[in-house]
């Protein structure tokens, strides 16, 4: 077998401190980021000393006979045989130990010196890049939240928000837009910055690369973030189209979707997902199921989708010139680029994907180590704020994974296997190994049967892709070639489908595991010492076995519950499922028997919640209010359970939620109230089926009954809000109040401040306004917190009920701080997952997957 070359690591030092320089420099005062830069870079005047003293000292310790030859070169003289002991190099130990001290000091000082430079070059650049955006206009009337109006390019595709018309007052849409000027009360200003508009009607059709002017309010983003505001925007205006390659890119794109029209969902989905990064049409349960086994990936424009097409048409190009080549490989890069959408992260893609595959055609890792390393820091420097985003984070991983460890993994099960299957196992193995320690952070769970699934959906991956582009690239010219393409991709997606839907129903497909920064650090741990362990091991038929025993027993339900206690704890009391960008909160009130408030979005989050709790009844289900990430989830819920009561918020807004909320309720037998504060006969309840379902059950738990009181909107709230009114909709959320044995809840649905000003009022004239053990925040986590509210219900317990790196800014810091400071203790399902209170030492706990 032919040994690995050496790696080259360089350059790695200098990457990682690039990177740390980057996390680092957009949440800094531009001074003091400036300040740092200078001090690093007076810093590397002795690594620079260093580095010319050995050089010196390299070139007066070089052999004589070496200069003399050298210069009779030069000057054109013979050369003679030397007499000088000293010109014979194997004579002339000194000099040789002096070149040999020089070539080992040389190297780290060097290294040092390139680390401190790159250092100094993020700091000085990333401060330059804050300082545009921070000292605008638009910044400033963004920390007023102004109402404003921008001239703005579409920097990308409107993306959809909730599930769809069925569920809001019209469909939402989020784009991103470069900001070209910002006009307050009259007065225009140039601006330079990205922001996120958030909106509804005309936003859905905005093409990119079109100039638009709209008006909205701002809202800040945290420190950090990509953007500089949101834009909570009306209809826009169209200014100018976009340029020609836009427009042709456009008609590419949707020429695909029309292509896949009439065919399957899933071909609908992944088709134009696979080849142009398009996955809206997706359906939820196949997204669901590619997200368990981890293939996600094959709908994100990554840089396997760049290897794939570059790889292939260099491969066409086999007998052309290498400067031919390379010329058309960079025009196919500029190309895909503009068909797939040039925003960072594709530009981020096609950088790596472009490394990955550089590598793999020139089989030489150790040469794609320094590649990668010098990409990531082009790339931090044109944009530090990547150095926060979790796909960027992804695709450094998985890139290195591919060049450092795929080939010597390849390598080695090549003894025990064909070299084809290893190849197929390597590849997916060392990418998962790679990013499952980031995965964890957007999601405490293991992808159990990502390497398997990847390995057979790879399989149908580069012709699905090839086919796909082939049609966008001739749907606008001739359509029914592009028909014909897109069906033959869709044979290839149908097969990436069954793999996701097989091994996403399998037992044990997502593995429970800490969430945050323990659960990271630990799934690295543990994956470095299976690495090395497995290097050790005598692979016998009994090893394998007992692994398989093992690995059956980690996966199965009953078994993996009573070995890592995962499931919920007999003793709970009060739950907030993770149901991603939503709520879905659970108080026990019998032992199969509860009280819920909201339902999550769609996709079975919350109805799955339940059933790991053993809920079959619900005695008392609370809607604050009808937007889709509180609602979505009702089918689901209600399938195959009673619900005894039903409060729904009173704002008859959006009015098709409104319409099929009331009639699925009305379909279910549920009593059901529209309640505010004033509606005494519907405001305040206990509730009564504890002991049937004891009963029932031939069980004598003395399970408490729970009360329940509401304590907002008020009558008067509820009359002043005018028809449609998208804000109205948050601020009349019902709010409830919900106690237990010794355990009380506080939901604030999405109050914005002035519902929660409201709120205050009435507990401070009222019942209901002492302190509470646990809160559900407000509008999962917005910046638009009421501080005497938080100070009013002074929270054990803060729960953020949040998806995973929403398009929202969620949780705000500052509204983690406002509860935190108080002296609560914050829990967000995004890290931790759901989280469960429990009963503990005659106290109460919080378990979840953050601890």
């Amino acid at each position: 077998m032919k040994p690995a070359p050496p790696v080259d690591a360089r350059l790695v030092p200098a990457a990682l401190a690039a990177w740390a320089a980057a996390f680092a420099v957009v949440v800094l005062p531009v001074p003091l980021a400036l300040g740092l830069g200078v001090a690093v870079l007076l810093g590397c005047a002795w690594p620079a000393r260093r580095v010319v003293a050995e050089l010196r000292s390299a070139r007066t310790s070089e052999p004589r006979a070496e200069r003399r030859s050298a210069a009779r070169r030069a000057t054109g003289t013979a050369s003679r045989p030397a007499t000088d002991p000293a010109d014979h190099p194997a004579t002339s130990a000194e000099p040789r130990r002096a070149r040999h001290r020089s070539a080992a000091r040389a190297p780290v000082a060097a290294g040092v010196l390139v680390t401190g430079i790159v250092v100094a070059g993020t700091l000085a650049v990333g401060a330059g890049h804050v300082h545009v955006r921070e000292t605008g206009a638009l910044a400033a009337l963004a920390d007023r939240g102004a109402r404003v109006t921008v001239t703005a390019r579409v920097a990308d595709d409107p993306a959809p928000l909730g599930p769809g018309p069925a569920w809001e007052n019209g469909p939402r849409s989020r784009v991103r837009l470069d900001v070209e000027a910002v006009t307050a009360r009259g007065h225009r200003d140039a601006a330079r910055a990205p922001v996120l508009a958030i909106g509804g009607g005309a936003w859905g059709g905005a093409a990119v690369g079109e100039r638009v002017v709209a008006s909205g309010r701002l809202v800040r983003t945290d420190p950090g973030d990509d953007v500089v505001a949101l834009l909570i925007a009306d209809d826009p205006d169209v200014v100018a189209a976009a340029p020609a390659y836009h427009r042709v890119a456009a008609a590419m794109r949707a020429g695909l979707v029309a292509a896949v029209a009439d065919a399957s969902p899933q071909a609908r989905g992944l088709v134009p997902g696979i080849a142009v990064g398009d996955d809206r049409a997706l359906p939820p349960d196949l997204d669901a199921a590619m997200t368990a086994v981890g293939l996600t990936h094959v709908t994100a424009v990554s840089g396997a989708h760049v290897a794939i097409i570059l790889g292939v048409v260099l491969a066409l190009l086999g007998w052309a010139p290498r400067p031919a080549r390379v010329a058309v490989g960079v025009v196919v890069l500029v190309g895909f680029v503009v068909l797939v959408r040039p925003e960072p992260s594709v530009v981020r893609a096609t950088t790596m994907g472009a490394v990955a595959l550089t590598a793999l055609l020139l089989g030489r890792p150790a040469r794609a180590l320094p590649g990668l390393c010098a990409a990531v820091i082009v790339l931090l420097l044109l944009d530090p704020w990547m150095a926060r985003s979790y796909g960027f984070v992804l695709s450094v991983l998985a890139t290195a994974g591919l060049v450092l460890l795929a080939r010597p993994w390849a390598q080695a099960l090549a003894t025990r296997m064909p070299a084809w299957l290893a190849h197929a196992v390597a590849i997916p193995a060392a990418a998962q190994v790679c990013c499952a320690p980031v995965v964890v952070l957007l999601a405490p769970t293991i992808a159990t049967y990502a390497v398997p699934a990847n390995a057979l959906a790879a399989l149908a991956v580069p012709p699905a892709t090839v086919l796909g582009v082939l049609a966008a690239l001739c749907a606008p010219w001739w359509p029914g070639v592009a028909g014909a393409l897109a069906t033959g991709a869709g044979w290839c997606t149908a097969w990436i489908a069954a793999v996701a839907r097989f091994w996403a129903g399998l037992p044990g497909a997502e593995l429970p595991w800490f969430g945050g920064a323990v659960g990271a650090l630990g799934l690295a741990l543990v994956t470095v010492l299976a690495v090395v362990a497995a290097r050790r091991v005598t692979w016998r038929p009994r090893t394998v076995v007992a692994l398989a025993v093992v690995g059956a027993l980690l996966v199965l339900p009953a078994p993996r519950r009573f070995l890592t206690g995962s499931g919920p704890p007999e003793d709970w009391l009060a739950v907030q499922c993770d149901v991603g960008q939503g709520s879905a909160l659970v108080v026990r009130s019998g032992p199969s028997a509860a009280v819920m408030v909201d339902v999550g979005p769609e996709g079975g989050a919350a109805d799955d919640c339940l059933a790991e709790l053993g809920v079959d009844r619900l005695d008392l289900l609370v809607l604050t209010h009808l937007h889709a990430d509180h609602v979505g989830g009702l089918a689901d819920v209600l399938d195959g359970r009673t619900v005894d009561r039903a409060l729904v918020g009173p704002y008859a807004e959006p009015a098709g939620a409104a319409q099929d909320v009331l009639g699925r309720l009305a379909d279910a037998g549920a009593d059901v109230h529209r309640p505010t504060t004033d509606d005494v006969s519907a405001r305040w309840g206990t509730t009564t089926g504890t002991a049937a379902d004891d009963a029932a059950n031939g069980t004598t738990t003395g399970s408490p009954a729970v009360s329940w009181q509401v304590l907002w909107p008020t009558r008067a709230a509820l009359e002043r809000a005018p028809p449609g009114d998208e804000d109205a909709v948050n601020d009349l959320s019902l709010v409830v109040r919900l106690d237990v044995e010794d355990l009380s809840v506080m939901a604030l649905g999405d109050t914005e401040p002035d519902g929660q000003r409201g709120l205050l009022r009435g507990l401070r004239e009222g019942a209901g306004g002492g302190p509470v053990d646990v809160v559900v925040v407000a509008h999962h986590g917005s910046p638009r917190q009421e501080p005497a509210l938080a100070a009013q219900l002074a929270p054990r317990l803060a729960l953020v009920s949040v998806g995973a790196d929403n398009d929202y800014g969620h949780p705000a810091a500052g509204t983690l701080e406002l509860y935190g400071g108080g002296g609560a203790l914050v829990l967000r399902t995004d890290e931790c997952g759901t989280i469960t209170v429990v009963r503990a030492a005659g106290d109460l706990a919080a378990v979840s997957g953050c601890g």
